[in-house]
């Protein structure tokens, strides 16, 4: 099945290509989210129409994010959690609880564009968490888990004894 893309899709192609997919991607996903038109004769004159209209909505969304990056920009999110003796998290932290927390600060941010590659993080100490605002523009922050009694030290001996070995 052919279709003409109305956005960027990661995989596929750029706005106003015209693309094969299979059938049930392009009619179950693709055109009912709005993200792509069956390459018709008619739609593509009414695409070559729009291209204009499409491209600087593309471009609007492209410098809004841009914008949500520069605000993310050196933030450091601190969160307490409960932890045992070596520094091993009761639970983890999630996307969730990373957005929620940056959405709490004033920055908005969904939970889907936190991504967290290697899963969930679940020990105490500091990591750099990607935040993908637009498929062209992420933007990193540095998430700090503190334990909630507030014996930290346990991390730098920990690292001291790593190092000696």
């Amino acid at each position: 099945m052919q279709v003409i893309l109305l956005q960027r899709i990661v995989n596929l192609g750029k706005l106003g290509e015209t693309v094969d997919v299979k059938p049930g991607y392009g009619r179950n996903f693709l055109i009912p989210q709005g993200k792509a038109l069956p390459a018709t004769a008619a739609n593509i004159e009414k695409f070559e129409a729009r291209r204009a209209e499409l491209e600087a909505e593309e471009a609007a969304e492209l410098s809004a994010a841009q914008t949500r990056a520069d605000a993310l920009t050196d933030v450091n999110v601190i969160m307490r959690a409960k932890s045992g003796d070596e520094g091993k998290l009761f639970g983890s932290i999630g996307t969730r609880d990373i957005a929620e927390a940056l959405t709490s600060s004033g920055l908005e941010v969904d939970r889907s564009e936190v991504k967290l590659p290697e899963g969930a993080l679940r020990q105490v100490g500091e990591y750099n968490v990607d935040i993908q605002l637009h498929h062209d523009v992420t933007a990193s922050i540095l998430v700090t888990i503190l334990s909630e009694d507030g014996d930290n030290s346990f991390a730098e001996e920990s690292e001291e004894d790593d190092s000696e070995e």
